[in-house]
């Protein structure tokens, strides 16, 4: 069986724990591969690999450091169809949602080819008698990243790409459910690393494992920095484990995001954003849109009446098949719990629309596939509102007011997404002003922010005060020196025993 290793100085790695983890299709519910678990030495291994590449990389100026992020853009583009198959072979999604995938991370790689600007720090010309003030940007050195199973190509480009950009070497544990992509987004930048003209094969290694490759990460001396996006729970253990540690740390949580519905919405555009908002990539999405909140009786009627009939038209399909909306989620434990959540659902009193539990693909009946659900009449006190299902299923919560409305995600635990629909400018404006979301769709579904801009949310949904990407993404992975200096003429005058001012 194919055996799935590390990467570690430009080169396989195999880990030493003598543990291992299966790797499913989950059209199939086959096992298709294994990869091995690192150990603490493994992972040790790593960072002391990144830390001997930072003595070169972090000398390499940022146009070279620019030119080898065009050159792995142009790789990556290449091998697209590769790439967004091995993705979809191990995560489930189909391969259009796939390609996507890899693209959203190339948009932050684009970005990063531009840091040579990004980096640039500020002067001061004459801020005192002959002295001048500049500031300047420096990389952490070694910084790591530990991504969730959802986006296996995204989420790692996102942090590896703009911090490498900056200077520092990167140590990636991905999720152990899909763990190809990472491995060969390594191998691509490897590849796209000579243009640097040194010796960095250590400026991007990746290992595979559990809590054990990540508890090593949280406590290694060397690392400096640690990027991670997941589940809440887990987001507050890095943080708080992290930054026990000295670390600089930002940890992407869970998500419940709320899409508002006005009385006066283009109904065919919104019934059409939610389908693919609420059930695309299976609902596995941190920024999928999982609760719709139409204001009024007459709205939230009309909707549900129009969702039901969207949902008939839906095709679950396997990942290969282009007439597919999406496919499997990616494991046999995850389909349960979804299907537990809408148990859940139905026991605590909501109206069941529609139903996907019993949905089955012929001739694959053991792969993870469950179909859309609709529950109606959900409210704010159940437990399935309350916590993230991450699968196809879509709440309707009804409000009366607009004001009832903008108070649902403001007061939900999770701060993500949210998005209102709309024709009325004033509304838009004002629930964008007022709601409690760090991230705010007007008439736009998943309002996940184009790459020069930045992605984060508020409350249980983020944990640290730095969000990914853009320029917030440069300043979590720099430090700033600022420099003030004076050259004097002639001789030198006495020392002067008070603080400085620039009077």
């Amino acid at each position: 069986m194919r055996r799935i290793e590390g990467f570690v100085s430009g080169k396989s790695a195999k880990a030493t724990s003598g543990r291992e983890g299966d790797v499913f299709n989950p059209n199939t519910g086959e096992v298709q591969a294994k990869v091995g678990f690192a150990s603490n030495s493994d992972v040790d291994a790593a960072v002391q690999a990144a830390a001997k590449a930072h003595v070169a990389w972090s000398a390499v100026n940022p146009q070279r450091r620019a030119r080898v992020m065009f050159e792995f853009k142009r790789l990556v583009e290449a091998n697209m169809n590769q790439l967004a198959e091995m993705l979809s072979s191990e995560h489930g999604k189909v391969i259009a949602d796939s390609k996507g995938d890899v693209q959203r991370g190339l948009e932050v790689i684009e970005f990063a080819c531009g840091i040579p600007h990004a980096l640039k720090g500020e002067y001061t010309e004459g801020a005192g008698p002959g002295i001048d003030v500049y500031s300047m940007r420096q990389p952490l050195g070694v910084v790591a990243g530990i991504t969730p199973f959802n986006f296996p190509a995204m989420i790692p480009m996102w942090m590896f790409g703009v911090a490498i950009a900056v200077g520092n070497t990167f140590v990636l544990k991905p999720s152990e459910k899909d763990p190809s992509v990472p491995v060969r987004l390594a191998e691509l930048f490897m590849e796209a690393g000579a243009a640097a003209g040194t010796d960095v094969s250590g400026v991007l290694n990746v290992v595979h494992g559990d809590k054990v490759a990540v508890d090593a990460i949280l406590h290694h001396p060397e690392v400096r920095a640690v990027s991670f996006v997941g589940s809440s729970d887990i987001a507050s253990y890095i943080y708080q484990t992290g930054a026990a540690n000295g670390k600089r740390v930002q940890a992407m949580g869970g998500a419940k995001n709320h899409g508002i519905v006005l009385p006066d919405a283009d109904m065919d555009q919104v019934v059409k954003d939610l389908s693919g908002a609420a059930f695309g990539s299976a609902g596995e999405r941190c920024m999928a849109l999982p609760v719709v909140v139409p204001v009024g009786k007459k709205t939230a009627d009309e909707l549900r009446d129009r969702m039901v009939a969207e949902m008939e038209t839906l095709k679950v399909g396997v990942s290969t098949d282009t007439a597919a909306q999406y496919g499997p989620v990616v494991s046999a434990a995850h389909r349960r719990k979804i299907a537990d959540y809408i148990q859940l659902g139905k026991d605590e009193g909501a109206d069941l629309v529609v139903d996907g539990r019993n949905f089955s693909l012929q001739g694959y009946e053991k792969g993870f596939f469950i179909g859309p659900s609709l529950f109606d009449n959900v409210k704010p006190g159940m437990k399935t509102y309350h916590e993230e299902i991450f699968g196809p299923v879509l709440q309707i919560v009804r409000a009366n007011t607009f004001e009832d409305a903008i108070a649902l995600p403001s007061k939900h635990q999770y701060g993500n997404g949210v998005a209102i629909f709309t024709r009325n400018g004033r509304a838009a404006r004002e629930f964008a002003a007022k709601v409690n979301v760090g991230m705010v769709g007007i008439n736009v579904p998943i309002p996940v922010p184009v790459a020069y801009h930045t992605f984060g949310g508020w409350k249980r949904s983020a944990f640290g005060d730095t969000n990914q990407h853009g320029m917030e993404g440069v300043k979590f992975w720099t430090k700033v020196k600022t420099v003030t200096a004076r050259w004097p003429e002639g001789d030198v005058g006495d020392s002067s025993f008070v603080i400085p001012t620039m009077r």
